[in-house]
Formats: C-alpha cells, sequence, structure tokens
C-alpha cells in the first residue's frame, strides 16, 4: 500500500519516526520525508540511517510558508509534532496552542493544498477528559481535525486520528527516567503508587497508525484497547529485572497529572465500533440545522468509558514480559549487566 509512494513525518525526529523509519526503511516505499525543527536530531539520524529514501526538512508546523515547500509531491501524512510533556504545557499553555491546535490546522491545510491523499493526525489519551493543558490542546487538534475532515469529500483527502496511551520507552516518558535512576544507584522516583496508565509500545503505536491507514474513514478516531498498570507496577517489574535493591520513593503528583486516563469516553462509547483489537470512534457529521436533531436526537445504549482504570490491569511479571520485548531495555539491560 505503500510502494513507491512518498511518505512524510512531521516531528519525524522523534521516537515516533524513528519507529517509523525501522518499521518501512526496508519495505518498497519510495520515499520518508521527515520534517522537523531540530537540525541537531536530524544530523543524528542522518548518521543513524542512511538511506536515500530518507529526505530531511528543516521547519515548523508553526510555519505555514515551510509546510508547503515540504508537502510538495507528498502521498501520505503522519501528523506527530506536538508539545507532549504535561508539565511544561501547563506553565506555556499558548505554547501548547501554537503547536497543538494551530500547527495542525496548518499541517491540514498545506496537505489539502499538496494533494495529499490521506493524513493520520496522533493524538493522546490526554484529550479525553481533558484537565491539563496539554491534554486540552489536544482535544481541540482532534477537533480540528475532525472538522476539516467533515467539510472536504474524501474523494479529495482523507483525514484520520489515532488516540495513544504511554507510549513505553519514547522520548521524555518515565521508563528512560527509571532506567537512568537505577544506573545512577538513585531510588526510582514515583508519583502516586496507584496511578494507572496505559501502556504501549513504540512498534504497537506505529501498527496502530498503519491500522488507521488502512483502515480509517475520514473524521475517525482509532484507539488501541491496550493494557494497563499502576505506576508502581512498572517501577517494581524494572526493579526485579535489573535486580535493583535502591526502592522507590513517593514524591507526589505533578502539575496536571490525573490518577488514570481514558481513551474511549463514555459519550464516545455510545458510537464506537468494535473492530477487534481497536476501537473505532466515527465523526458527529450532523450539521448545524439544529432542530433537526435537537427535536429527534440520537437513541443509544448506555455503556462505560474505557479507561487505564478498567483495562486489562498488567501484574510485576506481565509487565516484565512487555518490557522485555522492547529493545531499549534489552539494550540497557545488557550494558548494565556488564558494569
Amino acid at each position: 500500500m505503500f510502494a513507491d509512494k512518498v511518505l512524510l513525518i512531521t516531528g519525524g525526529t522523534g521516537s515516533f519516526g524513528n519507529a517509523v523509519l525501522d518499521r518501512f526503511l526496508d519495505s518498497d516505499i519510495g520515499e520518508i520525508r521527515i520534517f522537523s525543527r531540530d537540525e541537531k536530531k536530524q544530523d543524528d539520524m542522518r548518521h543513524q540511517y542512511h538511506s536515500p529514501k530518507i529526505k530531511y526538512y528543516i521547519g515548523d508546523v508553526r510555519s505555514p510558508s515551510t509546510l508547503k515547500e515540504a508537502f510538495y509531491g507528498v502521498d501520505y501524512v503522519f501528523h506527530s509534532a506536538a508539545l507532549k510533556q504535561v508539565p511544561s504545557c501547563e506553565f506555556f499553555p499558548m505554547e501548547a496552542v501554537k503547536t497543538n491546535i494551530i500547527g495542525t490546522d496548518n499541517v491540514l491545510n498545506a496537505a489539502i493544498e499538496a494533494g495529499v491523499k490521506k493524513v493520520i493526525c496522533l493524538s493522546t489519551d490526554k484529550a479525553a477528559y481533558p484537565i491539563n493543558a496539554m491534554g486540552t490542546s489536544k482535544a481541540m487538534m482532534e477537533k480540528v481535525m475532525v472538522a476539516k475532515a467533515r467539510m472536504l469529500s474524501e474523494d479529495k483527502i482523507q483525514i484520520c486520528g489515532t488516540r495513544y496511551g504511554n507510549v513505553a520507552c519514547s522520548r521524555g516518558s518515565v521508563i528512560p527516567l527509571f532506567v537512568e535512576q537505577i544506573k545512577a544507584g538513585e531510588p526510582l522516583t514515583v508519583t502516586e503508587p496507584e496511578m494507572t496508565r496505559f501502556i504501549m509500545t513504540l512498534e504497537e503505536a506505529v501498527e496502530l497508525v498503519v491500522f488507521a491507514f488502512e483502515f480509517g474513514s475520514s473524521g475517525d478516531i482509532l484507539v488501541q484497547k491496550a493494557p494497563a498498570c499502576t505506576v508502581k507496577t512498572l517501577a517494581l517489574a524494572l526493579c526485579e529485572l535489573f535486580s535493583y535493591k535502591e526502592g522507590i520513593k513517593i514524591i507526589g503528583m505533578r502539575h496536571g497529572e490525573k490518577m488514570y486516563e481514558t481513551l474511549l469516553t463514555r459519550e464516545e462509547s455510545r458510537f464506537a465500533k468494535d473492530m477487534g483489537n481497536y476501537y473505532c470512534i466515527p465523526p458527529d457529521n450532523r450539521d448545524l440545522n439544529y432542530d433537526s436533531y435537537m427535536t429527534k436526537g440520537m437513541k443509544k445504549k448506555r455503556v462505560k468509558e474505557f479507561n487505564s482504570d478498567n483495562a486489562n490491569q498488567l501484574g510485576v511479571k506481565e509487565m516484565q514480559e512487555k518490557l522485555l520485548t522492547i529493545p531499549y531495555i534489552q539494550k540497557e539491560l545488557s550494558k548494565y549487566k556488564e558494569v
């Protein structure tokens, strides 16, 4: 399906972009464009990946002119550029607005103008019932995506999204922090032991995007039925894997954190389609002719949300098994045992 096609990844120097390269470089894809504002990370990727299929574009999703240049001749777009750190977005919410909301609008406008066939926008569980600036900006990003999809024929462009839980070992996530604390001989800093989070690997994140690419229609948001665990379980699993005895230190919740995250809200679950390992949240395509649905409405059964408290909970051993499938953990374990 990607044979001889041109794929562009916004925020392509991040963990997701690297995972996409690992997934597609040896396939029959024609070209992969890495679009980001970080020239240092692009240079690092040039030294890591020696492939003529990869093209690098310096630019920013906040800048429509740089997007226009990069999008010429592109068939498909994976839009992963975002401000993702909850605390930093709490202190600088307008920066989250500029990148996550306005930046997404810029990306979609550039894609439409360039004749791109399909765009997949990456969102987060923090967009469901958002309580922090990062989640709120991502919720608005989803609204922008759905609104654009509603206005345009699928014959012109398909725009759909994916919503993730925590992606294990992605840049800035808690697992690399815990590993660095283990290497430094420090206790693992746990915010709140009973806090739960969805857990998925980078490979699963890429597969969700590919699934959305294959089966998603315009305006859809695709969600993986990911398992979850408590932060304490994750910390204990790492301690046992590394035979680490310093234990954990409880430091309290950070700015804007929740005790649990939601991938599918109660309201969305009323209309969501079960697709096996995934849920599909279709768009509400009713228009602004209020009377036609204010008087009639839409009847659906009451169902519960899908969150990290009621998802399948991984125990310590199951979490260890999942961690051992991740190349980063395999590499760090090997180095740690050599010391």
